[in-house]
Order: structure tokens, then sequence, then C-alpha cells
């Protein structure tokens, strides 16, 4: 990533006006010249927009502290792994806590005044025990921050001599919260005795309100940031803490939080407020504490007929009243004892106090109460009660009014529909009920376009694409397909209704489920076997920004071409290139990639046509008729950027153009349409692109097929594998024996993929990272450049061939052998 210039004036020298003094060193050169920073980004615990970030930082605070403390905060920085390496960078050694005795410990402490013990303890100071050298006995003693000003002021102030070591702010928050429980059991004065609760025989009462924690011991705050958790008393965080599963940063964010809003709930349930992937794992783990079962959510469980029938034996009140606090009947369970019926619900947050009331108030014999992963729970309520499509409710309603005079007529007479029928036809408010019917189902299924055609008998077709398969939706005959095709081109801004002989494109907009879809429509003309009816056909993009996918590790890369991947975006210029056909997910990854590296700090630019997804922090530049592609770039150049997206190379002068931005110090985006990785190298020296800018301009090529997924809940074991397909398509002997082939169901029953026997895509991706082997066999080819060569080379230093990605895949069960014939069946 390339930042803005080092020092003011940089473009045009150094200004010395001033008296003859330099100017001061850019954030980015103080960060490049601190050695901590310098280990912290070697060893990829930090990128360099993390070390600019708290160089600024430093130098707006007063203390002017070590930059590397002012990274608390900062997103997709671990706290503890930065301390270590601190620690490490100032010759501290790694103590492991684990089989540390707490009894040992506060025996120690106990040997200290009170006072000292307490700052011991505020400071994350642990003593261990003694250890002798050639110099004589040393006390020893752990600290997650052993750098701190306040930490080495106190170990001054102890006349024994020491060692400190460093240790986890996590591990040593867990040893103390030991020390500090047998500190308080062997306490003169009594614990207090909680009041018994009263007896019930309902499994689902929750257990008694925990006491208020007591403060915790008061830290010494002096002008440095302290980076350390302090001990929690909050069961759930203990134990999550414990077994590594939160963050020691996100508990200091939620102290922090209720401390400023001054709320007084359990800790772990502000955890849950504070987004991110930790929430379902804190949920699990209060359910566990708090002894809540887990429900054994599965392909046969829960019945949704089931579900249906007992939630609609409720009060509807009742019943919409559960589904609000996202609770749902899951089984219905018979006692041995007593032969009584117990009915089971299934929640996120069994822990909430309003659930129980409500249970009560439903007059069952027996329930229970279970816990569900938050995205279970709403998938079995979504199974069982799906969102009804009011539009095509409306059709059904007014079903008599579709037959819009064109059925029982001959073909002539059909023919003879003048403008004042089309007009009334259009006011049919079935006909505007069924498009705006399609726009809104198109998006409950997952489907990326919308397909709308005439047919021969003048039918309308519409077709979902969903998993990049088209699928017949609906066929309908009631209507006249001129009808159908006016209506669309009436609800698409810049589309002329009139106009029936030339492509045009126009856009729409929905609130569909209470989110903005955009909708990207193409009309274009198309003959038909009835030469008196004017076709068009209508291919309508759903654009939906919450599938917008802004992590890399989410597209389904395997990990050496995830690795490959971020190495080169994280360079700070070069070019990335991703090719493939349309339709294989490159705008996809591209967009994945630019969320990597989009920082307040650079001034990203992308050139698309269209531009589809609004990506956040980015300058997204709309090309027209007076600003062409080639236009566009030229003006990137006097545009300051740091990082560029090209939509496509299609000709030399835009290909000459990325080559110069990644060669003058940008980092560069862009696709091309060739078959592999290894082709873009002579698909751009056949451009005309030298082979020494090819070789150095480039950091990584990909390329990308889209591969579908098998559903995870009727996909069936294939007893019966070819074995000479498999051969053909690279399975070893040994692979042959021991993997566990899939093949799709055909169960139309199955709620997940509808009898599809598909559910999802995954990216398999051919990374040909340019090592520095590559570089130089490409700028030595001269006229002479032969991309098996290349290809060689590549799958030599490690590169997975798409074949082999695909092969990988269906090893891991995710895929058949059916869809990896589909998609690379092409490739060598």
């Amino acid at each position: 990533m390339v930042l803005s210039s080092a020092y003011p004036g940089a473009a045009g020298g150094l200004d010395l006006s001033m008296e003859g003094a330099l100017p001061a060193p850019s954030p980015m050169e103080q960060a490049m010249q601190d050695e901590v920073l310098q280990a912290l980004i070697g060893e990829e615990q930090i990128g360099l927009p993390h070390a600019v970030r708290a160089v600024k930082a430093r130098n707006a605070h007063p203390a002017r502290a070590e930059p590397w403390r002012f990274l608390v905060g900062q997103e997709g920085v671990d706290l503890d792994a930065v301390a270590q390496t601190v620690a490490t960078v100032a010759g501290y050694p790694v103590v492991d806590l684990s089989k540390t005795n707490p009894v040992m410990v506060q025996a120690i402490f106990a040997l200290f005044p009170d006072e000292l013990a307490d700052r011991l303890r505020g400071l994350g100071l642990v003593p261990l025990g003694l250890d002798e050298d050639e110099h004589g006995q040393r006390l020893r003693l752990v600290c997650p921050d052993p750098t701190n000003d306040a930490v080495q002021a106190l170990l001054a102030s102890i006349a024994v001599p020491l060692s400190v070591g460093f240790a986890p702010a996590s591990a040593v928050g867990v040893l103390l919260e030991a020390v500090e429980t047998l500190r308080q059991a062997r306490s003169e004065a009594p614990a207090p005795v909680a009041p018994p609760r009263e007896s019930s025989d309902e499994a689902t009462d929750l257990p008694a309100a925990e006491a208020p924690a007591a403060d915790p011991p008061p830290v010494p705050q002096g002008d440095t940031p302290v980076v350390f958790v302090q001990p929690v008393r909050d069961r759930v965080v203990k134990a999550m803490l414990r077994h590594e599963t939160v963050a020691p940063a996100l508990v200091k964010q939620a102290q922090a939080w209720q401390a400023e809003e001054g709320v007084k709930e359990p800790l772990w349930r502000t955890l849950t407020r504070l987004p991110g992937p930790h929430q379902e794992a804190v949920f699990a783990q209060a359910a566990q504490t708090y002894a809540f079962r887990a429900a054994d959510i599965n392909g046969d469980k829960p019945d949704l007929e089931f579900v249906r029938g007992v939630m609609q034996a409720f009060e509807e009140d009742y019943r919409e009243a559960l589904l609000q606090q996202n609770v749902v009947v899951f089984d219905l369970r018979v006692e041995p004892e007593t032969g009584a019926h117990r009915t089971v619900f299934i929640t996120h947050d069994p822990t909430r106090p309003e659930i129980l009331p409500l249970l009560r108030r439903l007059k069952l014999e027996r329930y229970e109460l279970q816990y569900a992963a938050p995205s279970a729970v709403r998938q079995v309520i979504d199974r069982a009660f799906p969102a009804e499509n009011e539009f095509l409710a409306r059709i059904e309603d007014d079903a008599p009014a579709l037959d819009m005079g064109t059925v029982g007529l001959d073909d002539e007479e059909s023919s003879l529909i003048d403008r004042e029928a089309l007009e009334a036809e259009l006011n049919r408010s079935s006909l505007i009920n069924l498009f705006e019917g399609a726009l809104v189902e198109a998006v409950r299924r997952g489907a990326s376009d919308i397909h709308i055609y005439p047919n021969a008998r003048k039918e309308i077709e519409i077709h979902f694409r969903i998993d990049g398969r088209l699928k017949l939706w609906m066929t309908e005959r009631r209507i006249h397909p001129e009808a159908m095709l006016a209506v669309i081109k009436d609800n698409a801004m810049n589309v002329d209704r009139f106009e029936r002989e030339m492509a045009q494109d126009g856009f729409i907009q929905r609130d569909v489920d209470g989110a903005l879809i955009r909708y990207r429509v193409s009309v274009l003309p198309i003959a038909n076997a009835q030469q008196e009816l004017r076709s068009e056909s209508v291919v309508i993009r759903v654009i939906d920004d919450r599938k917008v996918v802004t992590d890399l590790s989410k597209l389904g890369l395997l990990p050496s071409a995830l690795e490959r991947f971020d190495r080169a975006i994280r360079q700070p210029h070069g070019m990335v290139i991703l090719t493939g056909p349309t339709g294989s997910g490159k705008s996809t990854t591209l967009v994945a990639a630019l969320h990597q590296v989009v920082d307040p700090e650079v001034n990203v630019l992308t050139v698309e046509d269209p531009v589809e997804y609004i990506i956040p922090g980015v300058r997204q530049i709309k090309l027209g008729t007076k600003l062409n592609l080639e236009g566009a770039l030229r003006a990137i150049l006097r545009h300051d950027p740091d990082i560029v997206m090209v939509g496509e190379m299609r000709d030399r002068a835009t290909a000459e153009m990325g080559i110069k931005l990644a060669n003058t110090g940008h980092l560069t985006f862009s696709t091309l349409h060739t078959n592999d990785a290894p082709s873009a190298v002579t698909r751009l020296y056949k451009m005309g692109i030298e082979p020494f800018l090819i070789a150095y301009a480039i950091n990584l090529v990909v390329a990308q097929r889209l591969i579908r997924t098998l559903c995870p809940d009727c996909k069936q074991h294939d007893p019966n594998p070819d074995p000479l397909l498999l051969e053909r398509m690279g399975f070893t002997k040994d692979e042959i024996a021991t993997t566990t082939f899939y093949r799709p169901s055909t169960d139309k029953a199955c709620p997940t993929c509808r009898g599809i026997g598909y559910k999802g895509r995954r990216a398999i991706c051919e990374a040909l990272y340019f090592s520095r082997a590559i570089r130089h066999t490409i700028a030595q080819a001269q006229g002479n450049l032969d991309e098996g060569v290349v290809r060689d080379l590549a799958v030599k230093e490690g590169m997975l061939t798409l074949l082999d990605s695909a092969r990988e895949y269906v090893k891991m069960g995710l895929t058949d052998v059916d869809e990896m014939v589909r998609v690379t069946a092409t490739e060598d």
C-alpha cells in the first residue's frame, strides 16, 4: 500500500525556506524507524496502516509513549500477540502459566504488605517463586506489560533481586482471579449466604441473579496507556477467557462501555452488544454456564409441520410475542417416569427474564427451554413461517382479471391489440403485482439475475439464476407479452417503453424486507417464431449489498491461494489481476480485496462500467458518453491515487495504463478474460506489453471459477463412483480408496435446496504469484514467452491449478465429481 508523500512538497523538492530547517519526519517515516512497529509488521501482527495510525495517535498524545501502545482499539489487532512481540523484542522471556498453582501464588502474595500486593495485582504482576543462578536467588514475576513505565517504577521500588517474564493478559487474568477466590475463601469474614430459592419443578427456572461484583483493585494511572484487562468476576467471561474464545481487548472494550454508560448488567451480556463473530460463542457459553441444554438440530429436527402446528395452536398474541423474542417450538417429549408431555422450546438466549413469564402464560403441562445458535433459531423460524409475497398473493386473489383478452383468440386477432387496449392492460393491478412479485421473490430465493422473455407460444417465461444455473420460476399464459414488457420498461429508469429496436439499460430500486435492493435492467430485441410479435428479452441483475463479501477468507479459497492473495495485496505497489469468464465471481473477489486495503489515509479510485456495489471509503468513477475508460485512466494519474481498480483491461491502451500505474508506485487491481493464470502473461504480451514490464509490474494473477457446493442437509453418499473418471480427473488410487464421495439429492422436500441438490457456490482459484524465479523467467523470455514454462515453474513452487483446487473440494465432501467436471473439464 502506498501512502501520500513522505513530507510536504515532496513532488517539487525540499522547501528550505524556514531558516534551512528540514521538515519533521512523516508518520510513515516514524513508523518505519520504530523497531517495535517494524517487528510487528514483519511478523504480520499488524499492517503498515495500523502502524501509521498508532504514530499519529502517539504524536497527538501528551505522554508521547511508545507508538505500539496506541494500537489499542484498532480493528484486527490481537493485543495479546502484540504484547508478546513487544516483550520478546525487549528481551523478556515468555512464560507458560497453564501449570502454575494458584495456591503457591497466593502464599507468595501473603508475604507482601497489603498495599504492595494490591499494587502488584493492579498492574498484573504475579510472583511465581524463586529462581537461582550464578548471582544468587531472584524473585520471579510475570506481567502482560513488563515495559510499562508504572510497572518499571514499581519493580524499581522492590529492594530484592528480580527476574520478570511475559504472559498474556488473558492467562494472567485467569490466574489472578483464582488467587482472588482463594484469598476470599481464607478471609476471616464469612462470605454472604444467598437466600434459598423457592423450589420449582419447572425445568426452565432461571438462576438467581449474581450479586454485584466488587470494584476491582485500583490501577495506578500514569501518562502511559496500560494494555491489560482487569480480572473479571463474570462467570461466563471468565470461562471464555480461560478457553480463549474471546479476545481480552473485547472484554476491555465492554468494561469501558459499561463504565462510560453506567450500565448495570452482566459483562457477558454487554459483550453480545459489541458486533462481531464472538456473539454466538458468548451466547453458547452463557447457556452452558447456566446449565441450559443445547438443542440437537439436524436434518430431521425439528419437523417443520410440527413446529407450525404447535405454534398455530397458541393465541396469536402469544405466538407473535414468542417469534419476536426469537423463541420457537422445537420438540415434544414424553417423560418416562410420569408420562407427562414436555414441550421443548429453543432460543439463542434462554437466560432472558422476559421469556419465562411468557412461557408460563401458555399454560402448558411442562416445558423446557434449550439453547440454539442465533442463526439456527432464525433458520427454523424462516423455514416454518416464510414471509409471504404479498404481490403474488394479490395475483391469486385477482386471478380472473389476468385474462387480458388474448386467450381464445386466433393469431390474427390477437395481433390486432391496439395502443388503447395495451394501456388498459397496463392499468391492471395483477400485471403490476406479477412484476413486483418477481422482484421480491428473486431476492428471497437468492437469485443473481431474473430473465424475462416471450416464447413462441406467446407466453411470458420468468427464470431465476440461482447458484449460477437458470431455473424456470413461472410461465404466464394469461397476459400479452408486450404488456408485460411495457410494465417492466415503465418501472425502469432511463428506459423508453416505445423503443423496441435497440438495446437499452436502466435501473430499478425497491425496498425488500427492510433492505434497499438495486436492480440493473438490460433490454434487448430478439427474434420470435411469431413474426407479428415484437419480442424483447429482459435480464435484471439483482444487486443486494447484504451479499457483498468483505472478508477474503469467506470466499471459500483454499489456504494456499488465500495466503498468496493476501501477500500480493499487502504490497505497496504492483498489479493484481483476476481472470475468468463472465459470471466467475471476479468482481466479488475484487470488492473483497479492496475492503482489505481501504483506509482513510489512502486514496482508492475505481473505474467500473457499470458501478454495481457502492464501497464505503472508495471514489468510484462513473463512465459515460463523455468519459470513456482510457480517458478516465489518464485523468486518474492527476487525481493523486494510492490504489486503483480498473474494471477490465480490454485493449493495449488500457493494459499499458494499468501497467504504468503499477510501475509508478500504485497498487492496481484489474481483470482479464483468459482461461487460466499463465495465459494472462501471454495475453498481455500479445497486446504489445514488453516482457520486462509484465514481469516486474504484476504481483499476482488469479484464475477463478465458481463451483456449486452440495446441499449440506440432503447430500448423499455415492457408493459407486466411476474409478476411470476419477483417475482422469487426477485422483490417485489411494485417494480413490480413502475418499468418501458424495452426490446431490433430488429430494423436493428438502427445505434448504428445494430439490436442486446444491446450495451456494465457492471459488476455486489458480493463484500465480510472481516470485523472483517467475519474474526472471518472463523477463528473459524476450520474444519467446512460453506460458507452459511459467505454469510448470509455478506448480513446482506450490501453485494449485483449477483442477487441483476442485479436487480438494471433492475430497472435503463439499462438491461432487460431476460438478468438478462441469467447471474444469476444459482445464488440463
